[in-house]
């Protein structure tokens, strides 16, 4: 399944950004001669709208909350678009290759959309701007570089989607964790301060 590596990348630039990914696939595949990516993408409709869009989601994904907000709508739209890139990958294959490859980009785009939205709530907690403004930054170079790898070095691309996913996953970990335990012991320095709204008596 040749088209599998690709696949799996462009899932989990999906699950990032959907509209980033289709806008450099097509824009790779029209102007910079990427053999693998499907005709379906360099259309000037498919770009123009893929354009417009990342733009509003360029603006939008560096707001918190509103950032929070726009995950949850792309909740669906993100995974729908992973699978689609994937299955026009999918081309000349078998059926059964098709439904395998469609899948694998479908679920890599949900888990790496997963990881995203959860890791923007967890910086949410937080206040200030910036480390916000800063994570979809990164997360903007991160999609450009991996997919405008993919198109080239397919295999080298999945390797490195693979890691970022896993770290991925792991930062969720990590930092639920902490806002757990951050929680706890703000809830423990109110009770221990006699504030009413937790229960504790004052003395």
């Amino acid at each position: 399944m040749e088209a599998l590596p690709l696949a799996f990348t462009t899932g989990w630039a999906s699950g990032i950004n959907a509209y980033a990914c289709v806008l450099i696939l097509g824009l790779l595949g029209r102007f910079a001669g990427a053999d693998d990516v499907p005709a379906a993408l360099t259309g000037n409709g498919v770009l123009i709208a893929a354009g417009v869009l990342f733009a509003f989601e360029f603006v939008a994904d560096k707001i918190p909350y509103i950032d929070s907000a726009w995950d949850a709508i792309s909740t669906v739209i993100r995974p729908t678009v992973g699978a689609i890139i994937a299955a026009l990958l999918s081309g000349e294959a078998s059926t059964l290759e098709q439904a395998v490859i469609a899948t694998t980009g479908g679920v890599v785009a949900l888990l790496s959309h997963a990881v995203k939205s959860s890791l923007r709530l967890a910086i949410n907690t937080s206040p200030e701007p910036v480390t916000n403004i800063a994570a979809s930054s990164g997360e903007d170079v991160a999609v450009a570089g991996v997919v405008s790898l993919a198109a080239f070095h397919p295999e080298v691309a999945l390797i490195i989607a693979a890691v970022l996913l896993l770290l991925g996953l792991i930062g969720v970990y990590v930092a639920f964790r902490f806002i757990k335990r951050g929680y706890a012991r703000f809830r423990a320095w109110r009770e221990k301060r006699g504030d009413p709204a937790t229960g504790g008596s004052a003395i």
